[in-house]
């Protein structure tokens, strides 16, 4: 019996029962449908398998109402009878997984990704996306109003279970409620009974459409977080109305675009951070309430239901890291969960630059549907992995998986290579996580792990290996800049920096990257004063937006100075004179300057390899130093293809 009773447990919900209390939130994932928005194999492998993985509750994300509501591209169409085909065929793949199988339905109004947007008011969204919406008039209300209905009917149709309607998160329904977003002077503007009316009369067309009978949830924010947007207060008023008029769970979320705390938090963000909403409104209705924000702990979860905080938790990129995340957990298995760390490259910041969703740590994310397992191979080899970063360990890990016999060999005398020191600064220690899901694996799986072992003729003669993975890592490149080598102050890198090789309190770092940003962010949590020099437009563009927005939040510090498109003239013994946007720059009495900007790859022991006349694969920063995600698709694929 599981100890996470509370999760495990079964749960009713209107006339559904879903077997546990676990909801895979609806997301935005950008693929998985052709040319005219209906469902493929691609969508309907990615959401199988977490049904597979033993989710109680799954939820196909951004079920687009009308043509003026699509969010994103690559998102379902459900505006005509003729997407039902497609849909019945995903119902038929998800349901032999005794999974409740929903759609989410929304219009994004001026969040919208296209040059028809429409709005209740003429307002730009307050970021990411540009535009000014048309504003509705009274009879395109009545249309988007029948839209929800009728594609409430068509999931029913196709044998959805039920669906959930997205209110929250600044898109058009929310539009509705926000004062900020909503102008409007008739029925449907002012007062907090007209701008709830859009959302009362979609979801009375619903119910009249799909059945009384009909499973509908609802997406709501607790807080818009912006100014001038819905409250608490707001959504305490809301809840009990929308539980009157129909509803039969509400899923309190939090924030839109431009908000000042995100809808999808990166890794700075507490876990459960919006559950205090759904505990709030928990307390003013008797249906069930859905709490939702940074959970991907299977015990955070159970605790959640224990306190009575919530009665269904929503987890949506901890799914994503690992669909077999429920099943896991309900067996006790939870040191085997694969992590999702919070960084929102994959999931969100690819999606929002319309291309495919992905993940970081998973690479096989919206491969489902080629993929059936990960065969034994017919003919083990004996494998060398050079290195335990995460490029080394993933490609182990895989190797192993297929049958071979592997033996990791790293030269410290700890795994995790850059990684490890990258977890170091404040609020981005979850990226360790990566690393010791790896490692437990490894150590499942038998994996020979030698640390502290260089790679030489002798480590090659008794290993005796038929391929090598050399994932011997990155180091700090040092530029040549006029006086860098000849000033006064202090130079180290920023791994040095990293590893606890400082000691000046006034620093100037060069670079402007991630790796600049966060030991800026390491050094003034120390009380340093830090003067951050960035060639570049942007700061720190290889990180999610998302996962930047926190970053520099907390660099707003009188202690931190940043300066972009950066041209260094010359270092001084105590300074450096340098051009920012143009603008001429001297900073004196500085002690210190850290090197933060390219990384070289090592790969020395490529020509002793190539003498062995052994398969060499170089992987990860040792091949071309480049992101995390891209360096854990590369490992995995090599481990497979072996």
């Amino acid at each position: 019996m599981t100890i996470l009773k509370h999760l495990f447990s079964p749960i009713q919900i209107g006339c559904m029962t879903a077997k546990n209390r676990l909801l895979m939130s609806a997301m935005s994932i950008n693929f998985g449908v052709d040319e005219n928005g209906y469902v493929t194999d691609q969508l309907t492998g990615y959401l199988a398998a977490r049904a597979k993985g033993g989710a109680g509750m799954i939820l196909v994300g951004g079920g687009g109402v009308h043509p003026t509501g699509l969010e994103l591209p690559g998102l379902p169409a459900l505006w005509d009878d003729a997407c039902i085909p497609a849909l019945k065929k995903m119902v038929d793949a998800v349901k032999p997984f005794d999974t409740r199988f929903g759609v989410q339905l929304m219009h994004g109004g001026r969040q919208s990704y296209h040059d028809r947007k429409v709005a209740p008011s003429p307002i730009p969204a307050p970021a990411v996306v540009k535009g000014v919406p048309k504003e509705l008039a009274v009879e395109e209300i009545a249309e988007l109003v029948s839209s929800f209905g009728d594609a409430a009917r068509r999931c029913r149709d196709a044998g959805f279970d039920f669906i959930e309607v997205h209110g929250a998160h600044g898109y058009l329904i929310n539009q509705f409620l926000a004062l900020n977003s909503n102008h409007r002077d008739d029925q449907y503007g002012g007062s907090f009974d007209n701008r709830i009316r859009f959302f009362l009369e979609l979801l009375a067309d619903i119910k009249a459409k799909a059945g009384a009978d009909f499973p509908v949830g609802l997406r709501i924010n607790g807080e818009d977080y912006i100014e001038g947007g819905w409250t608490l207060d707001d959504a305490l008023r809301l809840a009990p109305i929308l539980e009157k008029n129909g509803a039969d769970y509400l899923h309190v979320s939090a924030g839109v675009y431009g908000s000042k705390q995100l809808t999808i938090p990166s890794m700075y963000v507490e876990h459960g951070c919006f559950v205090h909403l759904a505990e709030a409104v928990k307390q003013v209705v008797h249906i069930p309430v859905v709490g939702v924000g940074r959970i991907k702990s299977p015990e955070l979860a159970d605790r959640i239901l224990k306190e009575g905080r919530a009665d269904i938790v929503a987890m949506g990129r901890a799914l994503i890291a690992d669909p077999m995340l429920p099943e896991k957990a309900r067996a006790g298995n939870l040191n085997a969960i694969r992590p999702c760390i919070g960084c929102c490259l994959g999931c969100i910041h690819a999606v929002l630059a319309l291309e495919p969703g992905s993940c970081v740590v998973n690479p096989d994310v919206g491969r489902e549907y080629l993929m059936d397992g990960d065969e034994k191979t017919s003919q083990p080899k004996s494998v060398l992995v050079v290195g335990a970063g995460p490029a080394g360990l993933a490609a182990a890990r895989m190797a192993a998986m297929r049958g071979h016999r592997v033996t990791v060999a790293e030269e410290k005398g700890s795994v995790g290579g850059l990684l490890r020191l990258a977890a170091i600064p404040p609020g981005r220690g979850e990226i360790m996580d990566v690393i010791d899901f790896l490692t437990r694996e490894i150590e499942r799986l038998g994996v020979a792990l030698r640390l502290n072992t260089r790679l030489d003729e002798a480590l090659l003669d008794q290993v005796k290996p038929e391929a090598v993975i050399l994932a011997s890592g990155s180091l700090p490149d040092m530029p040549i800049i006029k006086g860098l080598f000849t000033t006064g102050m202090d130079l180290c890198t920023v791994t040095e920096v990293l590893e606890g090789k400082i000691t000046g309190d006034r620093v100037i770092i060069i670079g402007g990257g991630q790796a600049g940003l966060v030991t800026a962010d390491f050094l003034a949590e120390k009380g340093r004063e830090v003067a951050v020099l960035n060639r570049k437009r942007h700061f720190a563009d290889e990180m999610s937006s998302n996962d930047r927005f926190y970053l520099r939040e907390r660099l707003k510090r009188d202690t931190v100075h940043l300066f972009k498109q950066a041209a260094v003239k010359t270092f001084t013994d105590d300074g450096v004179v340098f051009t920012s946007a143009g603008n001429s720059v001297t900073l004196e009495g500085y002690d210190t300057v850290v090197v933060a900007e390219a990384m070289a790859p090592v790969r020395d022991a490529k020509p002793m390899l190539d003498r062995r006349n052994i398969d060499v694969y170089v992987i990860g920063d040792a091949k071309t130093p480049r992101n995390l995600m891209l360096a854990q698709s590369e490992a995995e694929e090599i481990g497979r293809t072996i």
